[in-house]
């Protein structure tokens, strides 16, 4: 299979678990594995850089089998490298606009821009014209919605078949002096409406939703699909690593499509009506004090009757539900949720993240290795090579200093040289 360069090895993982997710969970309809690769692969299928190719179903019961043996890494085709990129509206900041244009049909730009602003959705330095020009470029100038969408009702057949996420822009609170925004990240079950997942934070980032998504499989078991957007939070590659490695399949929305996570969505309005919009803020003391609050919402909503469902949204997770798949131990979820990254070890025997450094073996040194940590717990960070955990310490440089190297000579100070 041909890569081209502009698709990164995880973009390919990703695309090839999407085609053998169904055997790895369990769930296709057909009578046997063979005969669902056999299926799939009957028609060309369109590949993540655009053009169609062939599979054989061989070739599906070979990533089948390497998916079991490696997980989401042996369905890379080779090191993969982190890109970034910065633009001056963000997926946030775009779909607000979106909506803005859609509720005041006459706002103009510079308006839309003050808003944004003033909300936290851009910061203050971007410029009054980037807003314009996507207004003007997106055919915003009119009040008519020319993306409008044919959209029907559904619902997955049981819980776990699909999870939707999304964030919610929070109230700001004042805690040790400090005034700052917060953010709601929540995630539902498609089929009962349970809130599996909900916690505030001072940053809208993706170690943020990984925590509350650990959780959240740790608490209701591993959902087939997980529906997000385009945000920060969500599209990245950690996460896509993470879905692949506990055998779930990420599935994004369209840009500045929010509807199509309804009901994630419709649960943030029920949660502003009934709950948020009663609150006094300016009595809230710290975002613990907050997510205590949020704690007791979200177990009132799970156990209130659903106007859709007729019954709680307990109740009907409390089914008959052969469907749920339990994560295999607490140890294999959280290494399932450890980040990774690849860095080419120093002569000095260190590597940095985020500018920090740290302490490699030196049988790493000039070696590309993959380190596996956890944001907010980097002393358990360590080197994985060949199945085994190597430790990677921060680097204490007094101490180095101290410590004797076996192919270099003691210093005698008394002499005034080494």
């Amino acid at each position: 299979m041909s890569i081209k360069p502009s698709i990164t090895p995880i973009e390919t993982a990703h695309f090839r678990f999407a085609l053998i997710a169904p055997i790895i969970q369990g769930l296709f309809p057909d009578v046997s594995a063979a005969a669902y690769c056999r299926r799939v692969t009957q028609n060309p299928i369109k590949r993540p850089d655009g053009t169609e190719f062939r599979y054989g179903p061989k070739t599906l019961e070979k990533w089948a089998t390497l998916y079991r043996k490696g997980g989401m890494d042996a369905l890379m085709p080779g090191f993969r490298t982190d890109k970034g990129m910065s633009r001056s509206l963000n997926d946030v900041s775009i779909e607000e606009i979106y909506r803005l244009r859609e509720k005041y049909p006459k706002i103009n730009g510079v308006m839309i821009h003050s808003l944004l602003v003033q909300n936290g959705y851009i910061k203050a330095d971007v410029s009054v014209r980037a807003v314009q020009r996507f207004i003007k470029a997106n055919d915003l100038k009119s009040a008519r919605n020319p993306n409008i969408k044919d959209r029907k009702a559904f619902e997955e057949p049981q819980f776990g078949c699909m999870w939707q996420a999304d964030t919610c822009y929070m109230p700001y609170i004042t805690e040790g002096g400090q005034t700052r925004r917060t953010y709601l990240l929540m995630i539902i079950d498609d089929h009962s409406r349970l809130i599996v997942g909900g916690r505030i934070f001072y940053n809208d980032n993706s170690y943020n939703f990984q925590k509350v998504l650990k959780h959240a499989i740790g608490t209701y078991g591993i959902p087939d699909k997980l529906y997000v957007d385009a945000g920060s939070p969500y599209s990245n590659e950690q996460l896509t690593l993470i879905c692949g490695s506990v055998g779930c399949v990420k599935l994004t929305t369209p840009i500045r499509d929010g509807a199509s996570k309804g009901k994630v969505e419709r649960n943030f309005r029920t949660l502003k009506d009934r709950w948020l919009n009663s609150l006094d803020i300016g009595q809230i003391q710290s975002l613990s004090e907050f997510n205590e609050m949020l704690s007791s919402y979200i177990q009132k909503h799970n156990t209130t009757v659903h106007s859709a469902i007729k019954e709680s949204p307990l109740d009907r997770f409390l089914r008959p539900r052969e469907h749920i798949r339990v994560p295999r131990s607490a140890e294999w979820l959280d290494e399932s949720f450890h980040n990774r990254i690849t860095r080419k070890v120093n002569n000095d025997s260190c590597v940095t993240i985020d500018g920090i450094y740290y302490d490699a073996p030196q049988q790493f040194i000039g070696m590309k290795v993959e380190i596996r940590y956890l944001p907010d717990c980097m002393e358990d960070a360590y080197i994985l090579y060949e199945g085994v955990h190597y430790p990677l310490p921060a680097t204490d440089k007094v101490a180095n200093s101290r410590t004797k190297r076996n192919n270099l000579p003691s210093i005698d100070y008394s002499k005034g040289r080494a």
